[in-house]
């Protein structure tokens, strides 16, 4: 069950066809977004989370859900490039 590009080629070839090699998503662009954001997202406030605990100020589970879904759509809407950057939260 190996197949070669060089061989598929060929036979596009062969058959007066163009080779595409693509990758096609599982999901919808909107969804990957969405989820990519919710993660960064959870990731910026775990941080801050921390530090607002150590200050005696720390969200209830209710109000740190809120504020994800504020800065997941603020991510979406302001800054998309920096859903895919490893190196900035």
């Amino acid at each position: 069950d190996s197949v070669t590009l060089a061989s598929l080629r060929r036979a596009a070839e062969a058959l007066d066809c163009t080779l595409v090699y693509a990758l096609v998503p599982k999901t919808s662009l909107d969804d990957m977004m969405m989820t990519r954001a919710r993660a960064k997202a959870v990731k910026i406030l775990q941080r801050v989370d921390h530090t607002m605990s150590l200050e005696k100020q720390k969200l209830d589970d209710a109000e740190t859900r809120e504020q994800i879904e504020l800065l997941v759509q603020d991510l979406i809407a302001k800054n998309t490039r920096i859903l895919w950057d490893e190196d900035k939260a």
